[in-house]
């Protein structure tokens, strides 16, 4: 037999293109049916995916996939074959101690920021396996969340009631309180973000009397320190960093640690075994206030409808945009242009969005514009080109003429709208 290797260049270019139906049966068939993630190469060389779970960089870094293809490929009806979950099933029965999480569950759910954090806690109670700690999270109010226990949750406390719900800081610090008395948390963890979580904090550790560590975006093992743990902050508006023994109360910054990917927790449900204090509170919520999404921000936005030199009927894009109560952004040929106006551009040589939804509509996807949407959550991506790098970066591609998509959502939430009589934002 030749040992001539014989390449079937069809086969070599649905390993290279994800979002080929084949991609991963391909991928199998080529690494000789060992890993999805290698297979050989024409010159016989081992290639490897970096769009795979837990794909080792070149500097023995572990990369972090924050773009949901990942999680994209676990929802049913998706075209791809659906891996199997082969993460570890944990569950502490008797934690020598707590690390009691608080995170802000914007929309209901866990945002990239309440992941990191439980990535932290999680760090610090598997620190000693002799002595294994759990993280306990500490939900207010109704939320959608279901995953939890992938997050690296080991207790979930849930508040419910009409008194946590809204902008109640005052009955929010007493429940806290609760739980300090009862399970006195060795550490308490809270996201320094300007969505509760640092307000939250910092009143919460003038009630345990502590002096928190703020703008943490590092944690380290420090056996010289009385904690055994040494926290790095930023300091002097972010200019400099502070490095200190740990403290109970930790308010930490987006990236702090990397998220829990390997391993599934138990979350199990704990309560309280005495009732919650009622607490005559001085702020009173007077309910959301409908607000101009105009008038928003981008970098404060949280659903962005963002149009780019594929838009050519701009009266239906602002229609569309109006309909769906979404803030506008552009590309930079869009503003280039004339179209948009320069502080709705999008993009590195713009401003840098964190949107939970953001909606690309005939954008190619230039690298400075991929680098300004990076922090957002869910990427759609409309446009005619199949093969532009949006397409690749977003989490669901509509494939078509602009206008017409737009005409026909802005058609079908009017209908719904009807239908349901209420008028609510489609994000």
């Amino acid at each position: 037999m030749s040992d001539i290797i014989r390449r079937d260049p069809r086969k070599e270019w649905i390993a290279r293109n994800r979002l080929h139906p084949e991609h991963l049966e391909v991928l199998a068939e080529l690494g000789g049916g060992a890993s999805p993630s290698e297979w050989i190469g024409p010159s016989g060389l081992t290639r490897r995916n970096p769009h795979a779970v837990g794909f080792m960089g070149p500097n023995g870094i572990k990369r972090i996939d924050r773009s949901g293809a990942q999680q994209a490929a676990n929802q049913p009806g998706n075209r791809q074959t659906q891996p199997k979950d082969t993460r570890r099933r944990i569950e502490i029965e008797a934690p020598a101690f707590m690390v009691a999480v608080v995170p802000d569950l914007s929309g209901g759910r866990l945002s990239s920021h309440d992941r990191d954090l439980l990535g932290l806690a999680r760090q610090l109670a598997d620190a000693d396996p002799e002595r294994p700690g759990a993280v306990l999270a500490i939900v207010f109010g109704t939320h959608k969340e279901t995953t939890f226990g992938e997050a690296g949750v080991d207790r979930l406390l849930e508040v419910q009631g009409d008194a946590f719900s809204g902008y109640l800081p005052e009955t929010r610090i007493a429940a806290l309180q609760s739980v300090e008395r009862e399970l006195a948390p060795h550490y308490w963890l809270l996201p320094d973000s300007s969505l509760g979580g640092g307000e939250l904090g910092r009143r919460l550790a003038v009630r345990l009397g502590e002096r928190p560590a703020t703008q943490v975006w590092q944690v380290e093992a420090d056996a010289d320190t009385d904690t055994g743990w040494r926290c790095t902050a930023r300091g002097a508006a972010g200019t400099t960093d502070i490095a200190r023994a740990m403290p109970r109360v930790v308010l930490a910054l987006a990236e702090c640690a990397e998220p829990v990917s390997e391993t599934r927790h138990a979350a199990q449900p704990v309560e309280l075994a005495q009732a919650l204090p009622e607490v005559l509170g001085r702020i009173e919520d007077m309910g959301e206030v409908a607000v101009d999404p105009a008038s928003v921000s981008l970098a404060e936005a949280e659903f962005i409808l963002s149009a780019g030199n594929g838009v050519k009927d701009w009266d239906g894009y602002h229609h569309a945009a109006q309909v769906l109560g979404a803030t506008k952004g552009a590309s930079r040929v869009a503003v280039d242009d004339g179209f948009m106006p320069r502080d709705r551009q999008v993009g590195a040589t713009g401003t840098w969005v964190s949107a939970r939804v953001y909606v690309a509509v005939g954008i190619s996807g230039a690298i400075q514009h991929l680098q300004g949407i990076q922090s957002c959550e869910k990427v759609v991506a409309i446009n005619l080109d199949e093969g532009c790098d949006m397409i690749k970066r977003a989490d669901l591609s509509i494939i078509g003429d602009a206008s017409e998509i737009l005409a026909a959502l802005v058609a079908r939430i009017e209908r719904y709208r009807e239908e349901q009589q209420e008028n609510r934002d489609a994000a």
